[in-house]
């Protein structure tokens, strides 16, 4: 049988191109490392690495071998977090991966709430884009995470438990003397010839723009593209042009800028907020009383037109009674 400590040694080679920084990444001296790919070769009778004037790189065998180390690590990775979660469960140490958009208004109200019920349990928040929360939730960096998906990139994953909070609908942002407000049908199609502020850098809103204005017939003529959304209201309200984005991502939303739905016919679409936890481990009773707190603190971002007079209450609720 293999050795888990010199296949992981390969994974780490094979990722970094050296077998020097896999020893100081594992704490181990170059030569000890260099001992213990010999014996790994032994082992699997045949060469896994070649060795060049800088650095390494697999053959095939030791590259197949290097992507199973991959999975034995985040599963050994995941046995410590498990070990972690009992070892800590009389601290209350509850772990929580986040999103931008979720860490700006549901979970704040969440974890005064928490906080509150619970004070002797520590709350550990970790963000990170889409695919950075999975692998945090598969490693058991974070017990639960929020998540985020449209129809075109659900998160199918069978590791993965999920439970939706609530439908996160795509709102046009406009300035507050627009005359896009009195239109009577809002419809995507109308706005052919208008000029748009979208997200730089592939963020996932841009994706939505293009494929909302495509399904609408047309393709968007980008002014500005911005980093954040207060930025793009900004812009927005600067007369720059339009923009789409999140209802849930606009809860501060600028005096100067109004927020305008689309009607259910219009291929405007909609993203689901989830909670997810890895499953294959069940939850601890803190990640269980968050979940339920979760769940009720997104009733209250579902189904309103978050405007000012609404937000006010929102936030009030982080000061008031729990």
């Amino acid at each position: 049988m293999l050795n888990v400590r010199r296949l992981l040694l390969l994974t780490e080679a094979a990722e970094r191109g050296s077998l020097t920084a896999a020893a100081e990444a594992l704490g181990m001296t170059t030569s000890a490392a260099s001992q213990q790919m010999s014996q790994l070769e032994r082992e699997a009778g045949q060469p896994l690495i070649e060795r060049l004037p800088r650095g390494i790189r697999t053959t095939p065998a030791g590259a197949a071998l290097a992507e199973r180390g991959q999975t034995i690590r985040r599963e050994l990775r995941a046995a410590e977090a498990d070990l972690d979660a009992f070892t800590d469960l009389d601290q209350g140490t509850l772990r929580l991966g986040s999103f931008p958009t979720a860490s700006a208004s549901l979970l704040p109200l969440a974890l005064t709430r928490f906080s509150r019920r619970y004070p002797g349990v520590r709350t550990v928040v970790r963000a990170g884009v889409l695919d950075q929360l999975r692998e945090m939730l598969h490693t058991g960096e974070v017990e639960k995470a929020l998540l985020w998906d449209y129809e075109w990139n659900r998160v199918n994953d069978d590791a993965l438990a999920l439970t939706p909070l609530l439908d996160d609908p795509t709102v046009l942002v406009v300035p507050a003397d627009s005359p896009l407000r009195t239109l009577p049908s809002l419809r995507l199609s109308d706005l052919a010839d208008q000029e748009w502020i979208t997200r730089a850098d592939n963020h996932p809103v841009a994706d939505v723009l293009r494929r909302s204005c495509h399904r609408a017939g047309f393709e968007p003529r980008i002014a500005y593209a911005s980093h954040d959304y207060q930025e793009a209201q900004a812009m927005v309200a600067a007369g720059l042009g339009i923009a789409l984005a999140p209802r849930l991502a606009l809860t501060s939303r600028r005096s100067d800028v109004r927020l305008l739905p689309f009607g259910s016919d219009v291929p405007a679409p909609t993203r689901r907020i989830l909670l997810a936890r890895a499953a294959s481990r069940e939850a601890t009773p803190p990640a269980q009383a968050m979940a339920a707190i979760l769940r009720t603190v997104a009733q209250k971002f579902t189904g309103a037109d978050l405007d000012r007079t609404q937000l006010g209450a929102v936030r009030r609720g982080v000061h008031g009674r729990a």
